[in-house]
């Protein structure tokens, strides 16, 4: 029978439990893998199987887990997962809120269904953009790429190293800039064209009074809308590889600092 005494639990401990932290601190909240529909428990099992893969190939801390010191690192490998799945996150939220701003445009504010990542309502255009999106990923394997980061990052941010300098966290927080420059980069050209239809139909209504815009304008509108929509699918494909790259970059650059 295998004997492990306390010494040799606590290495073990050090070995696997700090990469499992990191990683399910990142699956919990990074796109696809952090979904509301995703179980919890497939979560915690995906990131054990993960931290069970790669804890051998790194180098464990040294420092004791059931101390001060220890409690901290735990801290460290949480906020650094976080991080790294929230800086993903973002690029899908602002596409996602872009649709909600062409989709407020165009008259489908009232259209909502269940977003099955946040688990809550979202405009139909918006969700459109979000499976959109997701599908995208999944066909870059973004995932694969973020589970190469996840791993590559262990060797040169290694467990027990500083955790992110001032300036890295800064730029971790002006990132969620892009939630709102993605979001009018994605709208502002649709929303530019409904604007110019209800402008003419302001002129319209105007030159004919008599005339009911509202029960004319809307079909129109929403023609307008779902055709813009249409047209603008492959900006927004191109949009969003552009913010995946700019963002894998970003946590590529954040876990090479030490």
């Amino acid at each position: 029978m295998i004997q492990l005494d306390a010494g040799q639990l606590e290495v073990l401990l050090a070995a696997y439990f700090w990469p499992f932290v990191r990683i399910a601190a990142c699956v919990m909240t990074a796109p696809s893998f952090g979904a509301r529909f995703v179980p919890a428990r497939v979560k915690i099992a995906l990131a054990a199987a993960i931290a069970v893969l790669v804890a051998p190939l790194t180098e464990p801390a040294q420092v004791a887990p059931f101390s001060l010191a220890g409690a901290i690192v735990t801290v460290q490998q949480v906020l650094i997962g976080a991080a790294m799945g929230f800086v993903l996150q973002v690029i899908f939220d602002s596409l996602a809120m872009g649709g909600q701003l062409l989709a407020n445009s165009m008259g489908l504010s009232f259209a909502f269904n269940v977003d099955p990542q946040h688990g809550a309502s979202t405009a139909v255009v918006g969700q459109l953009y979000m499976i959109l999106v997701t599908l995208t990923f999944l066909a870059l394997n973004g995932h694969l790429a973020l589970l190469e980061a996840l791993v590559d990052g262990f060797k040169t941010l290694p467990v027990g190293a500083s955790a992110f300098h001032e300036e890295h966290w800064r730029e971790v927080t002006l990132w969620g800039r892009q939630l709102f420059e993605g979001a009018l980069a994605v709208a502002l050209p649709g929303m530019t064209a409904l604007m110019i239809v209800n402008i003419a139909f302001g002129v319209m209504s105007r030159a004919a009074p008599a005339l009911n815009m509202f029960a004319v304008g809307f079909p129109i509108t929403l023609m307008f809308g779902l055709a813009i929509v249409l047209l603008g699918l492959p900006a927004v494909q191109a949009r969003f590889g552009d913010l995946f790259a700019e963002s894998l970059a970003l946590v590529r650059g954040l876990l090479n600092a030490r």
